[in-house]
């Protein structure tokens, strides 16, 4: 059985409120104290400065810096809890995006976050978790957000998995981001249950889709090329990479619209 808590001991208020927001949002049990007080007989880990951890009496503690790196701080948190009830349902929250961020939640404590290289690797970290929790259930929910990720995210994992659904990102995306390049929102996604999807989905592009990368490819390209309308689905339909698109249009000798060889027309990309 999981102990039950992590104690946060430090004097320093930037530290404690650092780690105070960052135990509440991953909903980890845990009490604040003071060096020197006395630590209950529940807690598992206690996270300190430096300069404290001399202070304080327990067999597991963490010196933690202010804005260090969360995610291994995370692995070790979870270490120390042990393993959670091998009955647990395991819930994987994925924030769709071109390298799209996950979160793993169990119970009430999440256990791992990260970011993907592509949406469709989306299918190796569901084998890698099957492989590393076999037995457990897993539960995939995946934000709405950016249609063509989230398209082939989903597709990447229902030939596989039952347990998939597709969750509103309303609200799920932080104050003051755009498009989260990490996991936050994910573990937003990951508590939200969703409406449960059985079969691929259609991959269909809208014209805008469609134009924003080829502007993309003009931006990218340092404005030699654009490329090709049927070049841009295979792009979102994750077939070929937009450089490698790029590197296909400049090897046909593709020019720029607005800028055609020798003061002729520009002509409009197909």
């Amino acid at each position: 059985m999981r102990p039950r808590s992590v104690a946060l001991v430090t004097r320093d208020p930037a530290l404690y409120h650092d780690l105070a927001g960052f135990l509440r949002e991953r909903r980890l049990p845990s009490v604040s104290l003071l060096p020197g007080d006395r630590i209950p007989d529940r807690v598992a880990v206690v996270l300190t400065s430096a300069d404290e951890r001399d202070l304080i009496d327990h067999p597991n503690v963490l010196a933690v810096t202010e804005g260090g790196d969360r995610r291994a701080l995370g692995a070790a948190i979870a270490q120390a809890l042990g393993p959670a009830d091998p009955a647990e349902e395991l819930v994987v929250g994925i924030d769709p995006g071109p390298r799209p961020g996950y979160a793993i939640l169990s119970g009430g404590t999440f256990l791992g976050e990260g970011i993907l290289e592509a949406p469709e690797a989306a299918g190796s970290l569901a084998s890698q978790m099957r492989h590393r929790f076999p037995g457990r259930l897993l539960r995939f929910r995946v934000g709405t957000g950016d249609p063509p990720a989230r398209n082939r995210i989903v597709n990447a994992l229902v030939p596989r998995f039952r347990a998939v659904e597709l969750v509103d990102e309303n609200g799920t995306t932080p104050r003051g981001r755009r498009r989260p390049r990490d996991a936050v929102a994910a573990r937003s996604i990951a508590r939200t249950p969703g409406a449960p999807v059985r079969d691929p989905l259609v991959a269909t592009f809208t014209p805008g889709e469609i134009a924003n990368l080829q502007r993309l490819s003009r931006e990218g390209s340092g404005g030699r090329v654009t490329i090709s309308r049927s070049s841009a689905d295979r792009v979102l339909r994750g077939e070929i990479t937009l450089a490698e698109a790029v590197d296909q249009a400049i090897s046909a000798g593709r020019h720029p619209a607005g800028n055609p060889p020798h003061g002729g027309r520009a002509r409009e990309p197909l």
